[in-house]
């Protein structure tokens, strides 16, 4: 039997993402006895990550979660989601957004001007997603899921366009 999941429930994308880590819950559960010196059936954990009536799951676990999937292969692609939906269950948005190449870039306006066409051709893209998603007048969770990726991504670019702009203001000053 397949449950179904939501990618705004923070316990669902965890879920979702320990699934897709290479080992899966088997390999999670192996990671948290060794690193807690507690062994924990790889059941017992699929039970709190569906949040199984009378099962929860801590925040050391999810933590301890997140640095196992960070550490396997492709894991830090999506290590992080389950913070984003729990932020988002509050009101709140936190976005991962990538180191900057060391010293910046050697042309910061262009990376500015890039990145203002990166912004507009996202913008592009959640309007599409949200008109059509909105079409039927509902939003199903595919089509939220849809949306909240490319939000998500603006707002990342959007983090990226303002450390852009406040270094090439810094480089700007220090020649004047």
């Amino acid at each position: 039997m397949t449950c179904r999941t939501s990618s705004l429930n923070w316990l669902d994308v965890l879920y979702n993402s320990v699934r897709k880590t290479p080992g899966g819950v088997a390999d999670a559960a192996a990671y948290l006895a060794d690193r807690r010196g507690k062994s924990m059936h790889p059941e017992t954990l699929r039970a709190k990550l569906r949040g199984l009536e009378g099962e929860s799951l801590t925040i050391e676990h999810a933590e301890l979660l997140t640095e196992w999937m960070q550490e396997k292969a492709g894991g830090c692609e999506y290590a992080l989601e389950w913070m984003q939906a729990l932020a988002g269950q509050f009101g709140m948005a936190v976005d991962a957004v990538p180191p900057p190449p060391e010293g910046g870039w050697s042309d910061e306006i262009g990376a500015i001007q890039t990145k203002l066409l990166e912004i507009t051709s996202r913008v592009g893209r959640l309007s599409g997603t949200a008109v059509e998603a909105m079409s039927d007048r509902r939003i199903d969770s595919d089509e939220a899921e849809l949306m909240v990726s490319e939000a998500r991504a603006l707002r990342t670019m959007a983090h990226r366009l303002e450390r852009n702009v406040a270094r090439a203001a810094a480089k700007g000053r220090a020649r004047k």
